[in-house]
């Protein structure tokens, strides 16, 4: 005899927003329920970073009544939701399917724990303060800490490497490959804005995604500044996707929870380099 859900998607919301409060979004952010009806039943969960087709395609095909994301589908304004556009498209897929679509987005990078405490658990990281703390300090954008023993940026740039989902992005770090790192600054998704920060907390390595050129280089020629590891966007933040889960089975555990997998990272190509330059 099958048993009728118990969790409502109300219930889901609650306990998420009670671990990602929706008041630390910026202001710009679009967090919350934006497909869905609050009092339907959920049974099936499916959390991932990006709500693009691929993962609505893996939530049609399993079954799941809600659909957990940490980017928006409609961060910016929209004037139309026919299927002709992808995301009207996206939006009238989940409707037909009973799909409801939640979102954590900067709510969930400044929360405590939140996505840059899971990036720092999955690269071996304890962590002991926010990189850009708000309010009383506990929480805020991004983390500072230590590894338990102090190892080369060589070795330190394989670790995330190792610890991380592939991407065709891969891991690139600069500096000296033989700089001892001990203390470390990290953000999941792009962290560029903070490299003052890193500077300033005076740690050995910044760990972040979607490092640019010019800000990249003009903080390298810094006196003192610590190295930094580039890592692929959505690579940096599908840790959080397993925290998640876990915040939604302590609050429901009559729920079937699933991580995707799907690799949503925009690049999906990489190739070596050519001849390096006498």
């Amino acid at each position: 005899m099958i048993t009728a859900p118990t969790t409502t998607v109300a219930d889901a919301v609650a306990a998420l927003e009670a671990a990602y409060p929706p008041a630390l979004a910026h202001d710009w952010d679009a967090v919350g329920l934006s497909v869905g009806d609050p009092a339907a039943p959920v049974r099936r969960v499916l959390i991932a970073v990006d709500p693009l087709p691929a993962v609505i395609d893996e939530a049609l095909e399993t079954g799941t009544d809600l659909l957990v994301t940490h980017h928006p589908l409609l961060l910016r304004g929209v004037h139309a939701v026919a299927t002709t556009a992808p995301k009207g498209s996206a939006i009238h897929r989940l409707i037909r399917g009973g799909v409801a679509l939640f979102t954590a987005h900067t709510n969930a990078d400044a929360a405590n724990p939140g996505v840059s405490d899971a990036l720092a658990d999955a690269l071996g990281v304890t962590v002991e303060r926010p990189l850009a703390p708000e309010d009383d300090g506990t929480v805020g954008i991004g983390r500072i800490g230590t590894l338990e023993q102090p190892e080369t940026l060589d070795a330190f740039a394989t670790r995330v490497a190792h610890a991380l989902p592939a991407t065709a992005w891969g891991v690139r770090a600069a500096g000296d490959p033989a700089t001892m790192i001990s203390r470390v600054a990290l953000s999941g998704g792009a962290g560029d804005s903070m490299l003052h920060l890193a500077r300033a907390a005076g740690v050995d390595v910044y760990v972040t995604a979607d490092l640019r050129h010019h800000p990249a280089t003009d903080h390298l020629a810094e006196p003192g500044a610590p190295a930094l590891v580039d890592v692929a966007h959505w690579a940096s933040e599908h840790p959080w996707c397993a925290q998640a889960a876990a915040v939604l089975a302590r609050a429901a555990p009559d729920l079937d929870i699933t991580v995707s997998t799907i690799r949503t990272d925009a690049w999906t190509v990489g190739a070596p380099s050519g001849a390096l330059i006498p």
